[in-house]
């Protein structure tokens, strides 16, 4: 029998073993609302593992090659400088390009800091100029000792010093969200466990009267383990949607900060979905091994 099968049969309606299990009740409303739960917040920590995936390699794209030079310096020697950085970067090798960035640009990063009606005209803000790096990089060492002579101003930053910092941050950010879905999955296996424990408990005088008429511990076991995973399965499912929804309700846009990052793009999608079926395989897992110690202890 394969898998599939094996699986359209446990799913298949059993009147018979269904009436065995109370249909209501607070193991039953425990189980769904626990697990409708846990699968709404399961949603959130897989968007979270992603977007710190995703912003990660981001910051990585975007920093990796570039570097600034800062020149601060007095205004009667800023014009000299300048001209002196920009021609020392022309001719290292390494350097791929240069750019000056105008005060409309110093404004518009300064912007999310001290507003967009920062007085730069009040201000003796530094004169940043961009810089492209090639793949084989310049000589930093070298290009620092020339800048200090011709240039005793300028500042030559590759970010290497927070770049670093802040991918490892967003992969630590990446590792609690991996570590926030297996607690998810221990709270959801304890909580469907326990709910499981307690009904056969609560129903331990029918299942006496069950083995005396000659059920088998197998066919009990059964009909609790498919009638909690069932209800984990529908709880899992109407939480993993409604968390999918608020998912892809969230405001995006830079304005937004980190929520920006925080959803599914294409492809992602498809990782939700499998919150039920795992859900499913936690309930049933969890519940069979309640019900085989329950009835053990009941022998």
């Amino acid at each position: 029998m394969s898998v599939l099968e094996t699986i359209l049969r446990f799913l298949r309606s059993d009147a018979a073993s269904d009436r065995v299990v109370p249909p209501t009740g607070f193991t039953a409303l425990l189980t769904s609302v626990s697990t409708g739960a846990m699968a709404f917040l399961a949603v959130f920590a897989i968007a979270l593992s992603l977007a710190a995936g995703d912003l990660a390699a981001r910051w990585e794209a975007e920093l990796t090659g570039t570097a600034t030079v800062r020149i601060s310096a007095p205004t009667e020697q800023v014009e000299a400088q300048t001209e002196a950085v920009l021609t020392a970067l022309s001719q290292t090798p390494g350097i791929a390009g240069t750019r000056q960035i105008n005060e409309a640009e110093q404004q518009a990063l300064l912007a999310p800091w001290f507003g967009v009606d920062l007085p730069l005209d009040r201000l003796r803000l530094p004169v940043l100029i961009e810089v492209q790096e090639t793949a084989e990089g310049p000589d930093i060492e070298g290009l620092a000792q020339r800048l200090a002579a011709e240039a005793p101003g300028a500042v030559y930053d590759n970010h290497n010093r927070w770049r670093l910092p802040l991918i490892e941050a967003a992969a630590n950010l990446r590792f609690l969200g991996l570590i926030s879905l297996l607690l998810i999955a221990g709270v959801t296996a304890v909580t469907v466990a326990l709910a499981a424990f307690a009904a056969l408990s609560a129903n331990g005088k029918i299942i006496d009267v069950l083995r005396l008429v000659g059920a088998r511990d197998n066919w009990i076991s059964r009909a609790f383990v498919r009638r909690y995973t069932l209800r984990a399965l529908g709880g899992a499912a109407v939480g993993a949607a409604l968390g999918m929804i608020v998912v892809a309700l969230l405001p995006g846009g830079v304005e937004t900060g980190v929520l920006s990052g925080l959803g599914f793009n294409g492809a992602e999608w498809l990782w939700p979905l499998l919150v039920p079926v795992i859900g499913g395989a936690i309930a049933w897992g969890a519940t069979r091994t309640a019900a085989v110690r329950r009835l053990k202890e009941s022998a």
